[in-house]
């Protein structure tokens, strides 16, 4: 019944949340560069603008790829919050992508068709730290499944210590944040319009940022598990770590440059060995 109900909980508010936090990631954001910054509920009255614009697709698979984008996420973040198999959950976040992937390639734009071919190359960066990580949380708790990771008796970030930073540095790619905004960007430089988001507008558009919203809150949800354990007071230091970790996406969003697509895969491969791979072989010697 549990499990029922926090998949509920993270259908209804996940959105929500992601969409607060990307309100505060705008005031932030602002504040840094000198600004005022829009409202704190700004995200919603996007969302709110965008719906009541004509549906207007580019091709007729345009919308039901978009649809495919936002399920996959909120099937992969329903498990995680289910405690359910870690690994599945990001498999599915994978897939996610893929359908993203597709939906920038399904039109005739340079300009998204070059931001699809980049965000393959932030999948090939990325990927690896992902596989390595659940395998990570199974040789330090002795199982994939969440609900056994987050009732151990220590918090997995004891054992984790090197693939929580190198999450960290994922996490900037996955949600598309200078330096490794390649291929689209929030903010109003990048080189290719919108990248695989130019074509998107409307109630589309609308979709995709509430997928976004969507990603934002699974990929806390993962912070979250490197802290979480059988105590109680692991819960609020858990959310105070997410939190603060994305201060940190935001900061490192606004004091750095836009990077080239070989450094991005240069250092996302570096940082995976060095965090990782050396985490990865310190818990096989300690198993």
């Amino acid at each position: 019944m549990m499990r029922v109900v926090s998949v509920v909980l993270y259908l209804l508010l996940a959105p929500f949340a992601g969409a607060l936090l990307d309100g505060f990631d705008r005031i932030i954001t602002a504040r840094m560069q000198g600004r005022k910054g829009p409202p704190f509920f700004q995200p919603f009255y996007d969302l709110s603008k965008l719906f009541s614009k004509q549906m207007i697709a580019v091709n007729g698979v345009q919308l039901l790829l978009i649809l495919s984008y936002l399920v996959f996420l909120a099937v992969a973040g329903s498990m995680l919050f289910a405690g359910a198999d870690i690994l599945m959950c990001l498999f599915l976040l994978s897939t996610a992508d893929m359908f993203l992937v597709m939906a920038a390639s399904s039109d005739s734009s340079p300009f998204a068709t070059m931001g699809a071919s980049r965000e393959m190359l932030q999948m090939m960066a990325y990927e690896p730290l992902t596989l390595l990580l659940a395998v990570g949380f199974y040789l330090a708790t002795g199982s994939f499944q969440v609900v056994d990771i987050i009732h151990m008796p220590l918090s997995s970030v004891l054992m984790m210590p090197g693939f929580l930073l190198g999450f960290m540095f994922i996490t900037a790619i996955k949600l598309r944040k200078s330096p490794f905004d390649l291929s689209t960007s929030h903010h109003a430089h990048q080189e290719m319009v919108k990248g695989l988001t130019t074509e998107m507008a409307g109630p589309i558009l609308a979709i995709m940022n509430i997928a976004e919203y969507y990603e934002i809150t699974l990929m806390l949800g993962i912070v979250a598990l490197f802290f979480l354990n059988q105590n109680w007071w692991s819960w609020p230091l858990a959310i105070v770590a997410c939190l603060f970790m994305y201060f940190l996406e935001i900061l490192w969003d606004n004091v750095s440059a836009r990077v080239k697509w070989r450094t991005l895969l240069d250092s996302c491969w570096v940082v995976t060995l060095l965090t990782g791979g050396l985490n990865f072989l310190i818990l096989m010697l300690i198993k």
